[in-house]
Formats: C-alpha cells, sequence, structure tokens
C-alpha cells in the first residue's frame, strides 16, 4: 500500500472520530430535538459543535468512499473501529471522562483486531473461474 491509501485510513479514523465528538458535544448544548420540531432541528444544526461535526462527518464519508473504491469492505470497515479507539481516548483525555475496565479491554480487542486485518492484503485475490473474463473465455472455446 502506499503512503497516499494510509493517510486516506487515517483520515477516516481522524475525521470519524472527531466528527462525533463534535456532534456530541454541540447536541448536548442544544439539548432535546425532536423530528417533529422542524425549527429546534434546524436551530440544532445551526449550533457550531454540531455544524463542524457535520463537516467532519462529510470529510469522513468522503475519505470512506475513496478507500471502498481501492481496498475490500472487510478490510476498510475494521480499519475504521479505530476512530472508536480515538473517541475513547478524547474523552478520557480531553474531556476527563472515566473508563471503566470493560471499556478499556474492548478498546483493546478492537485494536487487536485491526493489526490482524491490517497484517492481510487490503483486496482479496481473485481466482480466474470467478472473474467474467475467465467466463466469457470459456464461452468462445
Amino acid at each position: 500500500m502506499t503512503f497516499r491509501k494510509y493517510l486516506v485510513l487515517a483520515g477516516i479514523t481522524v475525521f470519524s472520530a472527531t466528527g462525533d465528538s463534535l456532534l456530541a458535544r454541540g447536541m448536548k448544548v442544544a439539548g432535546s430535538v425532536s423530528p417533529h420540531d422542524l425549527s429546534g432541528l434546524i436551530f440544532s444544526i445551526l449550533n457550531p459543535w454540531v455544524a463542524a461535526g457535520i463537516l467532519f462527518l462529510l470529510a469522513f464519508f468522503a475519505s470512506y468512499t475513496s478507500a471502498l473504491s481501492w481496498a475490500d469492505l472487510t478490510y476498510v470497515l475494521p480499519a475504521s473501529s479505530l476512530g472508536y479507539v480515538l473517541v475513547a481516548l478524547v474523552g478520557r483525555f480531553v474531556f476527563l471522562e472515566q473508563i471503566p475496565f470493560t471499556r478499556w479491554l474492548g478498546i483493546a480487542m478492537i485494536t487487536a483486531g485491526v493489526g490482524f486485518v491490517a497484517a492481510g492484503p487490503s483486496v482479496t485475490a481473485r481466482h480466474p473461474h470467478d472473474s467474467e473474463q475467465a467466463i466469457s473465455q470459456e464461452a468462445r472455446s
């Protein structure tokens, strides 16, 4: 994999974690929102924290779709789960939240799982009999 592809995967993690954290902070400030109250919904979207969170989540979506264009979902999805680890660490060190032992255990399991997936190829090798070209060549014979 190239440096650019690693950069896209890092962008997925950072944009997702940052967007989720900003969105959570903004919604705590905005308060309860109901889909039946359109003005309250628009007011919460205009909250600077929520708007910034939405922008970061749009950047996450762009990075995510870019990664899916060159890698399998089974590779990209575990890589994106590192965002959960980052959110937990931000909550611990920025918002000074206490993290229970079971959550630390989950963080360790996610990190180990991502390590296993990252050790493998980003695209599953295809067998010649699975491709359309092989099927069309057989039909011509």
